[in-house]
C-alpha cells in the first residue's frame, strides 16, 4: 500500500513538474496523415494520446527564437528546439520542432537559448500557424 501511494504521488508530480525536454521529446512524437487539397498532397499533423495529453496546461519550452527579419514580434515569436542554423525553417528539424509563442509581456531578441511557459494549444486546421502554440505565456524564472 505504501509503494502505491509512493508511486502515485511520482506519477502525478512527473506530469506536473515535465520539464522542457520531455516536453519537446513529446511534441517529437507527432505523426502525420497524407492527404490531399486543392493544390496537391499535403501532411496533416495527427496528434497521439500523450501530446493530447498536454493540451490545455501550462507547459514549458526552452529554445531559441528564429529571427525572422521584418517578423519578429516582441510579445508574439517562434521558438525552436534546435539552434537557428538547424532548425525548421533553415535546417533539417521537422515541424514538430518549433512553437509559436502568444506572451503577456514584450521581450527582446536574443540568440541565447530561452525557457517559456505558457498553456499549450494544439493546431491541426489553420495552415496560417504552427501546430504547437504557447498561450499567455512568459519567460520562466523558476
Amino acid at each position: 500500500m505504501r509503494l502505491l501511494v509512493v508511486v502515485l504521488t511520482l506519477m502525478s508530480l512527473s506530469a506536473l513538474g515535465q520539464g522542457s525536454a520531455e516536453n519537446w521529446k513529446t511534441l517529437g512524437t507527432l505523426e502525420y496523415e497524407k492527404t490531399k487539397d486543392e493544390y496537391g498532397e499535403i501532411f496533416v499533423p495527427k496528434f497521439g494520446e500523450q501530446i493530447k495529453s498536454l493540451e490545455g496546461k501550462e507547459i514549458e519550452l526552452s529554445g531559441y527564437i528564429i529571427p525572422f527579419e521584418g517578423m519578429f514580434e516582441p510579445d508574439h515569436l517562434i521558438v525552436s528546439s534546435v539552434p537557428v542554423a538547424s532548425c525548421f525553417f533553415c535546417g533539417g528539424a521537422g515541424p514538430e520542432s518549433v512553437a509559436e509563442i502568444y506572451l503577456t509581456e514584450p521581450v527582446k531578441y536574443t540568440a541565447k537559448k530561452v525557457t517559456f511557459k505558457g498553456k499549450l494549444t494544439l493546431n491541426d486546421s489553420d495552415v496560417d500557424q504552427l501546430m504547437y502554440i504557447l498561450k499567455d505565456a512568459r519567460i520562466a524564472t523558476d
